[in-house]
């Protein structure tokens, strides 16, 4: 009986081992992914994004830090960091608010790179010459429940998988190229839009 336990604990320690230096794998390779997408002078990368009971939609993005503009045909909307302002082209409406981590992540498919390091458990495997990173959350009430995000050996990743409730939105990327990027692209430019009406959501 003893033997037993004993042989049960040193595999339970092994297995403990194993998880731990799979995780530590998994945070190099998003802190290297994090620093490839953060230089500083930006970034921008083709997407598109399938979301159940929403459909497919294509755009373009550019990102620097925590700032992003992205452009869709419905959309267009800009992030300096703190606030966000989304014109929709149909209404000429444009929207204003501080959004939350769930809803940066439906338009900035690069948000991972801030979330991964709080509350989030990692693992990763390789498959087909890529890396597979998996984060879940420790906490239930993170609007993002999951992830998983492929990175080629670039460190530049190429797909995201998101769970938002129930739901999993799908995110391909192609065509990254880095860039120098001017800070005043990340804030509504309303001199270009004059007839848009700003509806303050904040």
């Amino acid at each position: 009986m003893k033997k037993t336990t004993l042989i049960i604990a040193l595999l339970s320690l092994l297995t403990l081992g194993a998880t731990a230096q799979n995780a530590s794998r998994a945070k190099q390779i998003l802190d290297q992914t994090a620093a490839q997408l953060s230089n500083k002078g930006g970034a921008s990368a083709q997407f598109t994004i399938t979301t159940p009971g929403v459909g497919t939609t294509n755009g373009h993005i550019t990102i620097k830090g925590s700032k992003f503009t992205a452009t869709t045909p419905q959309a267009a909307i800009w992030y300096d960091g703190k606030t966000q302002w989304t014109y929709m082209s149909k209404t000429e409406e444009v929207n204003v608010s501080n959004p939350n981590e769930s809803q940066q992540a439906q338009m900035n498919p690069y948000k991972f790179i801030t979330l991964y390091k709080n509350g989030y458990r990692l693992g990763m495997k390789e498959s087909k010459g890529n890396y597979e990173v998996h984060l879940k959350a420790l906490n239930r009430g993170r609007s993002i429940q999951e992830m998983y995000i492929t990175i080629n050996k670039n460190y530049i990743p190429t797909n995201i998988r998101m769970k938002e409730g129930k739901n999993w939105s799908t995110i391909t990327i192609s065509n990254f190229k880095s860039s120098n990027v001017d800070d005043r692209v990340f804030t509504f430019p309303s001199k270009d839009y004059p007839n848009a009406e700003l509806i303050d959501l904040r």
